[in-house]
């Protein structure tokens, strides 16, 4: 069998992926706190040169190769975490984190499970209760580990370090929570916006992180390279396409006519 058929095959199957990671950004480029994704791939000679060289499973014995692909191996995805755009709104009740961190959300499931979530959507609003939440009814945590809760009569003011004042003396009612990690790696995506730690985390203060009132941070998509990059990967999969093409045409020539000579 042609390996070029499989070579081509596989190339299909990445750029599939690539358009599936990059319709999801483009669907997500006006969500809040939103956050670009990536999709890596691996070349043939890369996974052959690493399979050849890796000796976990027997130290100092060489190893069968087993089944290989002469093609393109989907590989790791990943997150920018950069900022995005920050833009002014009407509500005193949305945040936007400048710089690292995320706010802690205290989020309960359809089965009143209650977990630790992470996010950089700051979209807040209040509970009948006084309680600051999100637009779905979870909890913002702060410093103390409790939930903040205001008094809904009165205004209320942020600084820049997350403190929330209120009344006319600016009395300190709460600190918002802001996290931290030192390994993005163990951050996994939970929903659109939101993210869970996985085992091995370690948290750390977001250094220069800073609180902005009346401001919500946009997704750092930028849905013009994004279009660009659409163009890109329809004519890499229409080569492959193509390819493909070419060497069924061989293969019936090669079975039609070279055959009745």
């Amino acid at each position: 069998m042609l390996k070029g058929l499989y070579t081509a095959y596989t190339g299909m199957v990445n750029e599939q992926h690539r358009m599936d990671v990059m319709t999801n950004n483009l669907a997500n480029a006006t969500t809040n706190g939103y956050k670009k994704e990536g999709a890596t791939s691996q070349a043939f000679k890369d996974v052959l040169t690493y399979k050849i060289k890796d000796l976990s499973e027997a130290p100092r014995v060489a190893k069968p190769l087993g089944m290989n692909n002469f093609g393109v191996k989907i590989g790791e995805g990943y997150t920018d975490y950069s900022d995005g755009p920050m833009r002014e709104s009407d509500s005193q009740f949305d945040l936007a984190i400048s710089g690292p961190g995320f706010f802690e959300i205290s989020y309960t499931n359809k089965a009143g499970e209650t977990s630790t979530k992470y996010t950089r959507d700051g979209n807040f609003t209040m509970d009948v209760n006084g309680y600051l939440v999100t637009q779905d009814g979870d909890y913002v945590m702060g410093t103390n580990n409790a939930r903040i809760r205001l008094d809904p009569l009165l205004d209320f003011r942020v600084d820049t370090s997350g403190n929330i004042m209120q009344g006319e003396d600016n009395t300190p009612v709460a600190q918002i929570r802001i996290r931290d990690f030192q390994d993005y790696n163990y951050l996994a995506k939970f929903g659109e916006n939101m993210y869970q730690t996985v085992e091995g985390f370690r948290t750390m203060e977001p250094e220069g992180a800073r609180v902005y009132q009346g401001y919500l941070e946009g997704s750092n998509i930028s849905v013009v390279t994004e279009m660009v990059n659409m163009i890109n990967i329809s004519r890499a999969y229409e080569t492959n396409q193509k390819v493909i093409q070419t060497y069924d045409s061989t293969l019936e020539i090669a079975v039609n006519q070279i055959g009745k000579l």
